[in-house]
C-alpha cells in the first residue's frame, strides 16, 4: 500500500487513490463538493484536546505524536478505518494545516504502515 500526504486546498489527482481527510474539523473555506474525499476519518483524527494543545505550542510534535498514537490505539474507530482501507492501492491522507510534516498525517501514516 502506497500512502501519500498533502494538503487538502492541493489540486486532487488521479493518482492521489483513496482520498481520506484526517482533520476533526472540515477544513476552512473548502466546499465538500471540491474535496474529492472518499472518507472523512474525523472520529480518528486527533481529540479537540489535543489539538489545540499542539497548535497552542503547549506540546511539541514528539509529545503530540505520542498522545495521538495513544489515541489511534484506544479508540474504538480505528480498526473499523483500518478495516475500510485495507484493500486500497494507494492512500492520499489530507489535512488543512500547512506543514504536513509536523501533522497528524505522517503519524497516521506510521501507524497505518504498522497496522494494516
Amino acid at each position: 500500500m502506497k500512502i501519500l500526504e498533502k494538503r487538502i486546498y492541493e489540486e486532487p489527482l488521479s493518482t492521489d487513490g483513496f482520498r481520506v481527510l484526517a482533520d476533526r474539523l472540515w477544513p476552512r473555506g473548502m466546499k465538500k463538493e471540491n474535496a474529492h474525499l472518499d472518507f472523512w476519518a474525523k472520529e480518528i483524527a486527533p481529540s479537540t484536546e489535543l489539538r489545540k494543545a499542539y497548535h497552542g505550542k503547549e506540546i511539541d510534535f514528539e509529545e503530540f505524536s505520542k498522545k495521538y498514537l495513544k489515541e489511534l490505539a484506544e479508540n474504538p474507530e480505528t480498526e473499523a478505518f483500518l478495516d475500510k482501507i485495507t484493500n486500497e492501492k494507494t492512500i492520499t491522507l489530507l489535512t488543512s494545516v500547512k506543514e504536513v510534516g509536523v501533522s497528524e498525517l505522517p503519524v497516521l501514516k506510521g501507524f497505518i504502515e504498522k497496522n494494516v
